[in-house]
């Protein structure tokens, strides 16, 4: 899939969840600021509860760019942990090592930060870890390897240009730009993790 197709959908996908999931998408958003299609203008109907479920989980897969069996198999593990499931399926989204390196500004979309990490261009605490899924644990450091650092897309971003379309760094990393390395200080908290999305009716989707 080319570029630009893959641009074109994410565009797409984003008017029909209601939220940018890429820059290029913020803009066409603002322009038109509406689901796709033919009746994307006109009012909606009444929506049952399983299609607002539906959409919402819809929307965590999005931002995560999951496939639904990733999405399905996070949930059940997070259905054995101990407090809110809800919370628990977001909280352990945001430590996959893709996502980190998103938050850390190392990528514009959580597809650039994917790639990253599949062409072996991350380390975790010294060792190349190529797993977009990998869990990063509280004191463990995620930095792009130094042979990676010297070229273009990295030298953007260690310049700080992605950071005009990625929200603030959350507190629970301690991210050196500059130097392209961050360390996950502490769990994430639901609360603090910046993803649009009702957990409990993602919860009551699955639960259903």
């Amino acid at each position: 899939m080319s570029s630009v197709t893959r641009s074109r959908r994410q565009v797409r996908l984003s008017r029909a969840l209601g939220l940018a999931l890429t820059p290029k998408a913020v803009k066409h958003f603002e322009k038109r600021p509406y689901p796709p299609g033919e009746h994307g203008r006109a009012r909606r109907r009444t929506e049952s509860d399983y299609a607002v479920r539906l959409r919402e989980k819809q929307r965590l897969r999005a931002q995560y760019a999951l496939r639904e069996k990733q999405l399905a198999r996070a949930y059940e593990d997070a259905r054995k942990e101990s407090g809110l499931t809800g919370e628990a399926l977001v909280e352990n989204l945001e430590v996959r090592l893709d996502a980190l390196v998103l938050r850390s500004g190392f990528g514009r979309t959580i597809l650039q930060a994917r790639q990253a990490v599949v062409h072996r261009h991350i380390l975790v605490d010294g060792k190349i870890v190529d797993r977009p899924s990998f869990r990063v644990k509280p004191g463990q450091t995620i930095q792009v390897k130094p042979k990676s650092q010297a070229t273009v897309p990295f030298q953007v971003a260690a310049a700080g240009a992605h950071r005009d379309v990625l929200p603030a760094v959350p507190g629970y990393l301690d991210v050196q730009l500059e130097k392209l390395s961050a360390t996950l200080v502490d769990r994430p908290k639901r609360a603090d993790v910046p993803v649009t999305c009702d957990v409990q009716l993602v919860v009551e989707y699955y639960a259903r």
